[in-house]
């Protein structure tokens, strides 16, 4: 029995900010799924619910309603997609703010209080849900023409320069993101301009323009070898490419099945007009 066979009617999602859970709501659609969605309250877009058959919002810390709303509506598979701001987790009153209920707090006495790491939290947020007959779905599965692939996917060709950087800078992206620190770097010439953190790509992007004012360098940005791909993957859009070579980005490097390319075909276009290499690397 194949994959499409066995899937349920109706498929959870819990959606933080940007446009993947659009393209997320529309790919489950197209299969004849209805999407049961619960938007992360000050996180979704404004034009999600349109895109859902039933809507509802709670907190980024509420975990208990989501397992509430998901089993009311009889979910047995959910996705999570779409960014939610992690940094704001450090700010000032954060627990006055996100309004934890019982629930996220015995999980994060019990499985975060050490260690916080985005992997580590979802694969604590997977197994609450699944202790509640809900199961945490790789977040890629209706979306599969939105990834990177192997090779030039673009008109621009690479430099030799550009090749020796891929070449330097690939293996060091790996063991960066096997040690869970983050998902992208920058480099030029071989050498090292900026490593992702907390902050996200976009400032990295804006270090990377301060950094490196003759412009002309690279971004590479990939998952771990073991990422989890039920949260958490790596995204990019129209915007990194506009952000990228505007602070004098030339070239976007992508692990090939491991990040999502936000309207991937207009993405191509767009690097192309910009002149912007873009490959795609098996890890």
């Amino acid at each position: 029995m194949n994959r499409e066979q066995v899937l349920p009617m109706q498929i959870g999602m819990i959606a933080g900010s940007g446009m993947l859970p659009i393209l997320v709501a529309d790919g489950i659609r197209a299969t004849g799924r209805k999407v049961v969605c619960i938007g992360l309250r000050d996180q979704f877009d404004a034009a999600l619910p349109s895109h859902c058959d039933v809507f509802s919002t709670a907190g980024v810390l509420q975990i208990g309603k989501w397992i509430r709303i998901l089993r009311r509506a009889k979910i047995e598979e959910t996705v999570m997609v779409g960014r939610v701001g992690k940094a704001r987790m450090y700010e000032p009153f954060r627990l006055l703010r996100q309004l934890p209920d019982l629930r996220a707090a015995l999980l994060y006495y019990r499985r975060l209080r050490f260690d916080r790491r985005s992997h580590v939290l979802l694969s604590a947020v997977a197994d609450e849900l699944a202790t509640s007959g809900v199961r945490l779905i790789d977040s890629t599965t209706y979306i599969p023409e939105h990834l990177a692939t192997i090779g030039l996917m673009g008109k621009v060709k690479l430099t030799a320069v550009q090749q020796r950087d891929v070449d330097f800078a690939w293996p060091m992206l790996r063991s960066i993101a096997n040690l869970g620190v983050g998902q992208a770097i920058t480099v030029r010439e071989c050498d090292v301009i900026a490593v992702e953190a907390m902050e996200g790509t976009d400032a990295m992007i804006d270090r990377s323009a301060q950094l490196c004012r003759t412009g002309g360098w690279a971004l590479l940005k990939t998952a771990h070898d073991s990422h989890d791909m039920r949260a958490d993957v790596p995204t990019v859009g129209v915007p990194t490419l506009e952000r990228l070579a505007s602070a004098g980005g030339r070239m976007l490097v992508l692990g090939a099945g491991r990040v999502i390319m936000l309207e991937k075909p207009r993405m191509i276009e767009v690097a192309d007009r910009l002149g912007i290499a873009l490959l795609g690397v098996s890890i």
